[in-house]
């Protein structure tokens, strides 16, 4: 059976069902049944194979209970991210590359009924009064929307893939982004409680790493997580509070923000806080929580080094206090952040570590990094293909009083 063919099929099982069947009254697995009863009367006599049979029913099944042509795409696992651009441009990334899918949503009105699914499922809303929403799906991969008239192109969707294997820092040291060297110190710093910033790029793997390191958190410790949506996958720790921002409602009222929700944690007895990513006046709130005996806590932002990191904090502080003087703030970050982790994409679209870098102390106006590890590339590098690794700098460890603190005399 040709693809023609398969669409025609699909299309006239879809008109049928829609046109014959109480569709409000049935659930999903009646509404399967049928639709898989319905497609076996309607190939009867034709040459179909197995695996095009039940393409032909997850393609009525999704039209009409699931995402659409979305469906096909988040299942297959290769997929890492989702952008649409409207009705007609679907664009994919795989194994590390963007390509464009021929594919397309069959109207503009078809594409808006699935982004008003989705949205609702979170309980979260969408429309001309708020054309901007993040969300997510039920397996927990992060969604964003923008409608028409902010969306020139038509409604825009973006969906970060959620990983159904957690990640852990054996994964990361398999796919060469650090050592089992590092990987022992970092652990050492996360049990000691060290406050560690993660920055890079956009899909640098910041929540990636996040996630990983959340790993070495001791299981008796209570940990909050917050984020705009939830997509953390921390496991083996039972004392564990997720919290997700709320976009405002139709009237502009009911939002609740990463601000309002780290000042309620706080009031939670947190031993540490993991906020998802820091963007605005929340940093502010996020250092006071570090300041104030909530070590440990854990953290990412978009900076294209550690050095900008600093100055991003910087700028997102004064988001949330105007009034601040600037030598305040750069004393909280020097007093409230320990160690910041640098990550980058590089040109052969691989994830490294580039900088692990300890903030020592606030000197002259500035607050002072010292550079631990640094990515070095090696001789066997070309312009297609990047190899290197973290080098330890000639630099010694200065802050090491958690370390002591925790037990642990060991050098890093």
């Amino acid at each position: 059976m040709n693809e023609e063919l398969e669409q025609q099929i699909v299309s006239e099982v879809k008109r049928y069902i829609q046109d014959n069947l109480p569709l409000s009254k049935l659930s999903d697995e009646e509404l399967q049944d049928q639709v898989e009863d319905i497609v076996s009367q309607k190939i009867k006599g034709l040459y179909c194979p197995i695996e095009q049979k039940v393409s032909i029913i997850q393609q009525v099944y999704s039209s009409i209970r699931g995402f659409g042509l979305l469906d096909s795409i988040i299942f297959d696992d290769t997929i890492t991210e989702v952008m649409i651009n409207g009705p007609d441009n679907i664009f994919i990334e795989q194994n590390g590359r963007l390509f464009q899918l021929d594919k397309h949503f069959e109207s503009q009105r078809r594409l808006e009924d699935i982004i008003q699914r989705i949205v609702g499922l979170a309980g979260r809303e969408v429309n001309q009064a708020n054309p901007i929403c993040d969300t997510r799906l039920p397996d927990g991969s992060r969604v964003n929307v923008v409608l028409p008239p902010i969306a020139l192109c038509g409604p825009t969707v973006t969906i970060r893939k959620f990983s159904k294997t957690p990640m852990t820092i054996e994964r990361l040291i398999k796919y060469g982004s650090i050592t089992q060297e590092i990987a022992d110190k970092l652990e050492l710093l996360v049990k000691a409680k060290y406050n560690i910033f993660i920055c890079g790029g956009t899909g640098s793997g910041k929540t990636t790493f996040l996630n990983a390191l959340s790993n070495y958190i001791p299981h008796d410790e209570r940990v909050i997580t917050i984020e705009d949506s939830a997509e953390l996958q921390i496991v083996n720790i039972d004392n564990l509070v997720s919290l997700e921002t709320r976009n405002a409602n139709a009237s502009g009222v009911g939002q609740i923000t990463i601000r309002d929700l780290i000042k309620s944690s706080l009031r939670m007895r947190p031993e540490r806080i993991i906020v998802g990513e820091c963007r605005g006046g929340e940093a502010l709130d996020m250092l006071q929580a570090m300041n104030t005996g909530h070590d440990g806590s854990l953290s990412t932002g978009h900076a294209n080094s550690t050095e900008d990191m600093l100055s991003r904090l910087e700028t997102m502080v004064l988001q949330g206090a105007e009034g601040l003087p600037l030598e305040a703030i750069r004393q909280q970050i020097a007093s409230a952040v320990d160690i910041i982790i640098h990550l980058s994409r590089l040109r052969d679209k691989s994830r490294k570590t580039m900088e692990i870098s300890e903030v020592v102390g606030y000197e002259k106006g500035r607050v002072i990094l010292n550079p631990l590890y640094k990515f070095e590339e090696d001789e066997n590098s070309t312009l297609t293909k990047v190899s290197g690794s973290l080098k330890r700098t000639e630099n010694k460890m200065v802050n090491i009083h958690k370390l002591q603190l925790s037990g642990f005399n060991i050098e890093i």
